[in-house]
């Protein structure tokens, strides 16, 4: 399964470690790539990868997904 979440507030590349590091922890998740310019986190991993969780992770990580 993969998912692309559109995620603003990116601004460097420590904004995407920030991100993979709240995100790659969560149950079911292989893989994170973020994209800073297009603004744009895809997460892939099996069956267990829940969309709420990641969204939830990168809220928490400081920034705003959108809906």
């Amino acid at each position: 399964m993969t998912l692309s979440v559109a995620v603003t507030g990116m601004s460097c590349g420590c904004s995407a470690s920030t991100i993979r590091s709240q995100v790659l922890p969560l149950r079911g998740v292989e893989r994170v790539e973020v994209d800073v310019l297009g603004g744009r986190v895809t997460v892939s991993g099996g069956p267990l990868l829940e969309e709420s969780q990641v969204r939830a992770a990168i809220v928490e990580a400081g920034y705003k997904v959108a809906s």
